[in-house]
């Protein structure tokens, strides 16, 4: 009681400084769906083309923002002691702060240059950071890896940068958008295709998704921040942005829903051969991003942005309860090895525990309401598409409660 007459005020004065302005924001643009946008200058200026330097603030923007910004707080506070005994972890840091960076441009920019160019960022962070310990081979290869699966995803952005220009003369999703409703179906099409296979590489879509169990190699808070909670999402976060596109083509839906239902089914299949704790979280994560294309494909745009964030926080904490149990094991991640660690390990079982139950859709749980209701809207999509993705998805959403199962009775037993 005494000691809150001094640290009330003090309290008051923190709230209002940093964070005065701020909730203002996000009443405003979250809450009250009210976009701003700001210019901070021109950046090509000629007779066919006006891009600047622009960044938009509207719901989704918003709702990216969170998990992008508080999981990488959660992670550079993670690494300061996971990474304490690394000589070079100053390099390490860098290269954190440089993929936040990079991931907020791509998520904030008001076109689609703009955007291109913080997807560029995101993509060389990521070999950074997974060849941080750049004299292990397995290492090295994992990154080339994840570099040459991203540049093959950039070249079907690069194609699709060029036709929005060539179709619309103008990058700007204001004016692309607004143009959308008139343009021919099969110019659409083929913008919404291009699209897809940009967001195929670097959301680890089916024959694009090697380099996402592999990218494990590199330290367990990378893994975390790229792998569960920003990186892979922003090939979703690309078709949300670009729906008002995809919508008026109708071919490039039933692709994207495909493609979304087959990883699902794939990816929740190969995890369960997986002995690897990180491989098994990946594989994981690679079929819930099958679940938010399969939905984005259905036109369930609110509901993939739901799962999205949902899923970023669970999968982040799986990561991160993952890491302290490498360091208990001394860096062994076989799961056979594994057992007795919820009596050694109380806390990091817990939260384990908790992050699974919620990708498994346990009642209550913010998974249960997002996952339960992709599965649901499949089975609603009155087509022959659409029930066959229903059965593909419900068969990858038990595979993927199996894997939890796997990993909690691994550390459970013994």
């Amino acid at each position: 009681m005494y000691l809150a007459i001094i640290t009330l005020p003090l309290l008051s004065a923190t709230v209002a400084g940093f964070l005065g302005r701020k909730v203002v924001a996000f009443y405003e643009v979250g809450l009250c769906q009210s976009p701003v946008s700001i210019k901070l200058m021109s950046w090509i200026d000629s007779e066919f083309l006006l891009v600047s330097w622009g960044f938009i603030y509207d719901s989704l923007t918003v709702s990216m923002l969170l998990p992008v910004l508080i999981v990488s707080a959660l992670v550079h506070i993670y690494s300061t002691n996971y990474m304490s005994e690394d000589p070079h972890n100053q390099r390490f840091f860098a290269y954190l702060s440089m993929f936040t960076f990079f991931m907020l441009m791509l998520v904030t920019g008001d076109n689609y240059l703009v955007m291109f160019i913080g997807w560029e960022g995101v993509g060389i962070s990521s070999y950074l950071l997974i060849n941080f310990w750049f004299t292990r081979l397995q290492a090295n290869k994992a990154a080339i890896k994840a570099l040459v699966m991203n540049r093959v995803g950039d070249w079907g952005f690069s194609i699709g940068l060029w036709a929005i220009f060539w179709t619309f003369g103008n990058l700007d999703f204001s004016t692309v958008f607004s143009l959308a409703p008139f343009i021919n179906e099969e110019l659409i099409t083929i913008i919404s295709i291009c699209l897809l296979i940009a967001a195929m590489g670097k959301s680890a879509q089916i024959g694009l998704h090697t380099w996402l169990p592999d990218a494990m190699e590199g330290p367990t808070p990378v893994s975390a921040l790229i792998h569960a909670a920003t990186m892979v999402t922003a090939g979703v976060y690309l078709l949300l942005r670009s729906s008002p596109i995809l919508e008026f083509g109708s071919t490039a839906l039933i692709l994207i829903t495909w493609v979304g239902a087959l990883t699902a089914f794939f990816a929740a299949t190969t995890g369960l051969l997986q002995n690897d704790l990180k491989r098994v979280i990946a594989y994981s994560t690679c079929s819930q991003l099958g679940l938010l294309f399969l939905i984005c494909g259905l036109s369930q745009y609110n509901v993939a942005l739901f799962h999205l964030v949902n899923h970023a926080w669970f999968k982040a904490l799986l990561f991160l309860s993952a890491g302290s149990v490498i360091h208990a094991m001394n860096d062994e991640q076989d799961l056979r090895k594994f057992g007795g660690l919820s009596r050694l390990l109380p806390f990091t079982y817990s939260m384990m525990v908790i992050g699974s139950l919620s990708l498994m859709a346990l009642p209550f749980l913010t998974g249960f309401y997002s996952k339960d209701l992709i599965i649901e809207l499949a089975y609603g999509h009155y087509s022959f598409s659409g029930n066959l993705v229903y059965w593909l998805a419900s068969v990858a959403a038990v595979i993927q409660m199996d894997q939890k199962l796997i990993i909690k009775i691994s550390m459970k037993l013994h």
